[in-house]
């Protein structure tokens, strides 16, 4: 297969911005990105990448800016279809909107159309790796892996699990079918292609302690995969898993105390996080993940980015579609510095584009392989148009660097500003680029 170049502005990251500030940042203003059998081969400048690769097929995007594909941490795709319903916070959220919803994926039909229209939408939204949580039905998964595996897509998913009545009839499996369905499904999906198994309780008020522990087996046989859960989301929910587990030291000790906190973690939201909590979060090198939109919308509260980055945690970011409220990985962006400025600690564009790609990829530990342009990584690519609507572009006019011109259309864009998306070095949104050899 012929090598191909594309150029543009090029924007990749040599470390973390939360450390190093916006020196963390490598960019060229006239880059080049050479991509070989679905990886990334050179990078530099485009004069010497059209020298040093003279029968590359180029592929020029003008001005247009050429970063690594989003990395979405934490999502529903089954919640797709009823994303923006209005007016309930998390507990009535979920027996309104949410659980009736997921009862529809017992078919395997309808988790198929869902889950092809899912990842069509992140696709347009320049989401090249997604995390998502499935239903309690093993067809939800199936539906989920095939349609991403068709794309050559890099996800990460789960059978969600949920035993305790708290969860409605329909959506309850039991400690041992919950074991049984997602050891069948790890084993049957783990490591194909690009696709990876996370092992998933929904949060500890919809599983028994007997299922915590099963799972927490599980993970145990198989410390490779990935676990992700919800943690301290709202503070009614705090309240909640007390009452159901009288005997915990805190939230995050209900999934301690059944092998259910180690590297490789995942915890939703993390926002009303007590001091313990940290601490032990930081020592086992867990991921937070930062759901901005869904914050606002159902009114969880405000998450300590500044004070989490500066002790230490991995963080990453994710729409939470549906309770989040958009598909759009640039309005997560957009919504993570409001949230920034309410508590006094703005984040800088350098910050949220690392976030929502690099960070978000070492959240997952695969900053080896997905999150940012480099020899060697994956050819997840998005393709930014930095004047994408009149509005954006008059503001991008008076730009002075490239995070003055790439700002506006983090806090303004949505899938007009996705000039094309790459996924393993193959185009799979947007125009036909312009060609030049």
């Amino acid at each position: 297969m012929r090598d191909i170049l594309l150029i543009g502005q090029v924007l990749s990251f040599d470390g973390t911005p939360f450390e190093t500030g916006i020196d963390a940042a490598r960019y060229e203003r006239r880059g080049g990105v050479l991509i070989r059998d679905g990886k990334i081969a050179a990078t530099g400048t485009a004069e010497a990448m059209r020298r040093d690769h003279p029968n590359a097929e180029i592929v020029d995007h003008g001005d247009k800016l050429i970063l690594a594909g989003f990395v979405d941490a934490h999502a529903h795709y089954p919640q797709t279809g009823i994303i923006a319903s209005w007016g309930k916070r998390l507990i009535d959220w979920l027996n309104s909107y949410t659980f009736p919803e997921e009862t529809r994926f017992f078919d395997p039909a309808y988790a198929a159309e869902i889950s092809e229209r899912y990842l069509d939408l992140t696709l347009a939204h320049g989401t090249t790796t997604v995390v998502s949580y499935c239903t309690i039905h093993p067809t939800s998964v199936e539906a989920f892996f095939n349609a991403a595996q068709a794309r050559g897509q890099r996800v990460v998913a789960g059978k969600t699990c949920m035993d305790r009545d708290t969860a409605p009839d329909g959506l309850r499996d039991s400690a041992q079918s919950a074991y049984d369905d997602s050891k069948a499904l790890l084993e049957k999906w783990h490591g194909v292609d690009r696709l990876s198994y996370a092992i998933t309780p929904r949060f500890s008020p919809t599983s028994t302690p007997e299922q915590l522990d099963a799972l927490g087996a599980l993970w145990g046989e198989h410390p490779d995969c990935l676990m992700q859960t919800h943690l301290s989301e709202q503070v009614d929910e705090i309240a909640w898993v007390k009452s159901l587990y009288p005997q915990a030291r805190d939230y995050l000790d209900t999934y301690e105390a059944h092998g259910l906190l180690r590297p490789g973690g995942l915890y939703g939201h993390a926002i009303h996080l007590e001091d313990r909590e940290k601490d032990r979060l930081k020592e086992v090198d867990a991921a937070l993940i930062h759901c901005p939109t869904s914050n606002t919308f159902i009114g969880s509260g405000l998450f300590d980015m500044g004070g989490l980055m500066a002790a230490g945690h991995r963080i990453g970011l994710a729409t939470d579609t549906g309770g989040g409220s958009s598909f759009s990985m640039l309005r997560t962006m957009a919504a993570a510095y409001e949230i920034g400025q309410l508590r006094h600690a703005p984040l800088h564009p350098a910050q949220l584009l690392w976030l929502a790609t690099a960070g978000s990829a070492r959240a997952l530990r695969m900053d080896d392989r997905i999150g940012n342009i480099a020899p060697g990584m994956e050819a997840d690519l998005v393709v930014l148009d930095l004047a994408s609507t009149p509005d954006i572009a008059q503001r991008a006019t008076r730009a002075n660097d490239i995070w003055e011109a790439v700002f506006p259309t983090i806090m303004m864009g949505d899938d007009r500003a996705i000039s094309a998306t790459y996924i393993a070095g193959r185009q799979v949104q947007g125009p036909a680029s312009v060609s030049t050899q």
